[in-house]
C-alpha cells in the first residue's frame, strides 16, 4: 500500500477559485471526464481543507479539472509515484521509457523499492528529470551515500569525494567545499566533547549530526 500522495491542499483551493468554479464543478469535471463517479463536491471541499487526501488516479483526475498540471498540486514529490505523476507520466510510459515490463514497475512503485539494472536505472533519471537529491532517495542509495559522507567526515574527506561525486553524479570540484565543510563542522563538534570530558559529556551532538547527515550533504548543495 502506497503512502499517501503529498497534495498541496491550498494550491487546490487556489486554483478552483481562480477559475471561478465551486467545488461541484470540479467533482463533476472529475465524474464526467476522468470516470470518478465516488467523487462528490464534499470530497473536493475535503481535500482543500485538509481533512482527506486524494489517491493518485484522484490527483490526476483532479489536476485534469482543474485545467492545470499534477505537480501543481502535489508538495515536493518523496517517492516513485509521485516523480511520475508530477511528471503527468503514466505508468506504461515510464516503465516502457525505462526498459521495464508494466507488472514489475508497478510493483516498485507500490513498495517503494527500486530493483532496476544500471541501465534501467540511469533511464530512470533521465525519463523523470531527476535532480541528483531525488535520484539517490528514488533509487534507494540514501544508505550509501551516508555511509561514505560519514568516512568523509571522520577521516580525510578528500580521500572520497571521487567516490562521493561518482554516486550522485556531480562534478567533484563542486563537492570539495560542502565536505570540506562538513568535515570541519564534525570534527568541531568531537573536539568540544573530548573539551568536555571532565564533565561527562557524551559525544551526542557528534552522532546527531551523523545521523542527518545526508541532510547536511543536500543543504550545501540547494542547486541540486
Amino acid at each position: 500500500m502506497h503512502p499517501p500522495i503529498s497534495f498541496n491542499a491550498r494550491a487546490a483551493r487556489t486554483m478552483r477559485e481562480r477559475l471561478g468554479m465551486a467545488p461541484g464543478h470540479v467533482a463533476y469535471g472529475m465524474r464526467a471526464s476522468y470516470g470518478m463517479s465516488h467523487v462528490s463536491p464534499d470530497h473536493v471541499t475535503a481535500w482543500e481543507r485538509g481533512d482527506a487526501l486524494p489517491t493518485a488516479n484522484e490527483v490526476t483526475a483532479l489536476a485534469g479539472a482543474l485545467w492545470c498540471h499534477p505537480g501543481e498540486l502535489m508538495g515536493r514529490p518523496r517517492t516513485l509515484l509521485e516523480h511520475r505523476l508530477a511528471r503527468g507520466m503514466s505508468a506504461e510510459d515510464v516503465a516502457r521509457l525505462i526498459g521495464l515490463d508494466l507488472d514489475t514497475y508497478r510493483r516498485m512503485e507500490e513498495t517503494g523499492r527500486w530493483t532496476g539494472d544500471k541501465r534501467q536505472t540511469a533511464n530512470l533519471g533521465s525519463v523523470l528529470k531527476l535532480p541528483p537529491r531525488d535520484f539517490i532517495a528514488v533509487t534507494g542509495h540514501e544508505e550509501e551515500l551516508a555511509r561514505l559522507l560519514t568516512e568523509a567526515v571522520s577521516t580525510r574527506w578528500q580521500a572520497h569525494v571521487r567516490a562521493i561525486a561518482k554516486l550522485v553524479a556531480i562534478d567533484r570540484r563542486e563537492l570539495q567545499g560542502p565536505l570540506r565543510d562538513m568535515q570541519q563542522e564534525y570534527q568541531a563538534l568531537m573536539a568540544a566533547t573530548l573539551g568536555w570530558a571532565s564533565t561527562n559529556a557524551t559525544g551526542e551532538e557528534g552522532r546527531r549530526y551523523l545521523e542527518h547527515i545526508v541532510e547536511h550533504f543536500w543543504e550545501r548543495l540547494p542547486e541540486y
